[in-house]
């Protein structure tokens, strides 16, 4: 095999973009929906401050929009297991264009209110979470069984486009025209993808559905909790999260550590460009079958990097590994959303997406933490590198007290098998 070769068969899978209309539909409106969100995502900090100069003020915004998060995040779940997923899609995307449109008129206004801006902002939290379980769970149904691993590296690719992205556009538009002018950039991206959400055929639910309550969420809880494979991939992303982010330490890490205070954007996006780079090159990942063995290794490798990063003497060595370690954790994150989508029956999907997402939400909470709380104890390369290190134990003893989990083979398990069987059985179209 030659090198041209080899190099198209790295190249990312496209194939369900040509063959599925509802999964373009998909994925152009999470694209949209993404650039629109962390545009957004820098005015609501910056707005806060600018009113109030207060750092504390800033910090309160995560802890008024944790309680909706959890709430509405596991009720948004429920909830997806029981309605048309595409019309909840639309419903919340509706309620998002109000609530931007709520924001960017306070802004604008002559006496912009911060309270307004904190209960606009734990609104959108609860229906944005109550969103996203819905649009997780619908990906798998839009295109085939044996394309769910193309299919969500290409919606890593459209999220980590946003990410880098979007917050460069905000900047620019807080630098030159204003905060109000990211809340409008906003309101149109949250406006194109609804208008797409609803322009794709309705999702019905194939059988029997259990109303969204509490019995229901304890039921998923109990259901991920029993699937040791399903309980690795969860414990591999908090490990992760909670252990070795090191984002909250960038400011510190560009101006006490290095003395490059203006290099520090590419800190943050150092992560994100590695990212990019790994879903572009992801033709591989759908030969790969021992899903568990990947996980483990990606989520390993980034451990290692962050701790790299935090022992690099240069800022361009760091940079490097940064940016490696952005790309293990796409790897890491695209075959975690492989054995979701491949396994978990249609019936539960819903409500499993909902706890994956507190999983990778509530963790860089808790991780930001504990790395404030080494670095100020002892260092801020200390704090990374502990922090790189201890994820890569996290994950080495998941997979060590998880046998299920490492042993995963998408061919033989029996979770994959009965799913796979029932979608050939129902012959779910993906036109």
């Amino acid at each position: 095999m030659t090198w041209t070769d080899r190099f198209r068969a790295m190249r990312m899978d496209v194939t369900p973009l040509r063959e599925s209309r509802d999964f373009r539909l998909l994925f152009t409106a999470g694209s949209v929906f993404y650039l629109g969100s962390m545009v957004a995502y820098v005015a609501v900090p910056f707005a806060i401050y600018d009113l109030t100069g207060s750092n504390l003020m800033v910090g309160l915004v995560g802890l008024v929009e944790l309680g909706p998060l959890v709430v509405f995040g596991l009720y948004g779940g429920a909830l997806a297991d029981h309605v048309d997923r595409r019309r909840l899609l639309v419903v919340t995307g509706v309620a998002q264009v109000a609530l931007m449109g709520a924001f960017a008129w306070n802004a604008f206004s002559a006496q912009p209110r911060v309270w307004l801006i904190f209960v606009i902002a734990a609104l959108y939290a609860a229906v944005s979470s109550m969103q996203r379980p819905s649009r997780e769970a619908l990906e798998p149904r839009t295109v085939r069984h044996d394309q769910i691993a193309a299919a969500n590296a290409l919606s890593s690719f459209a999220m980590q486009f946003g990410v880098l992205l979007g917050p460069l556009v905000g900047g620019l538009l807080v630098a030159y025209v204003g905060v109000g002018w990211c809340f409008l950039a906003g309101l149109v991206g949250y406006s194109v993808a609804t208008l797409l959400f609803a322009a794709m055929r309705p999702y019905p639910h194939d059988g029997e559905t259990t109303p969204p309550s509490l019995r229901g969420i304890h039921e998923g809880l109990t259901y991920a909790l029993r699937r040791r494979d399903l309980l690795g991939t969860y414990l591999v992303d908090i490990a992760a999260m909670m252990l070795a982010i090191p984002v909250v330490l960038f400011p510190a890490l560009a101006h006490e550590v290095f003395d490059r205070p203006e290099l520090l954007g590419l800190l943050y996006s150092a992560e994100t460009v590695g990212a990019l780079v790994a879903t572009a090159l992801s033709g591989w990942v759908g030969r790969v079958h021992h899903h568990g063995r990947a996980i483990v290794i990606a989520a390993s490798l980034y451990g290692a990097c962050i701790a790299l990063a935090g022992l690099m003497p240069s800022f361009w060595l760091a940079c490097l590994f940064l940016a490696l370690s952005g790309a293990a954790d796409m790897v890491s994150a695209v075959f975690r959303s492989t054995v979701w989508n491949q396994t978990i029956p249609d019936t539960m999907r819903g409500r499993l997406a909902g706890i994956e997402m507190l999983s990778y939400s509530v963790g860089p909470m808790v991780g930001e933490t504990r790395a404030g709380f080494v670095a100020d104890a002892w260092s801020v390369r200390g704090a990374i590198v502990s922090g790189g290190v201890a994820c890569v134990g996290g994950v080495l003893l998941t997979a060590a007290a998880l046998r299920d989990f490492w042993s995963y083979d998408s061919r033989t398990d029996a979770h994959a098998v009965a799913e796979r069987e029932r979608r050939a059985a129902a012959a779910d179209p993906a036109d």
